[in-house]
């Protein structure tokens, strides 16, 4: 996901984003162990994804 898509979430829509990424993150893993994963950035992608998601949930709890 891009910044800017991010950023017109809710926190709601965030939350359940997050959610979808961290059981993506799982299947990844289990590829990942089983050498079945095609593209093996898509891990770091996904954590990227779920940090700044977080980063959003917490700046709009601040404000």
């Amino acid at each position: 996901m891009k910044k800017k898509e991010i950023k017109k979430l809710s926190k709601d829509e965030a939350l359940k984003s997050i959610e979808k990424f961290k059981k993506d993150l799982f299947n990844f893993r289990f590829q990942k162990v089983n050498s079945q994963i095609t593209n093996p950035a898509k891990i770091n992608e996904t954590k990227k994804n779920i940090a700044r998601l977080k980063t959003i949930i917490k700046g709009k709890i601040n404000a």
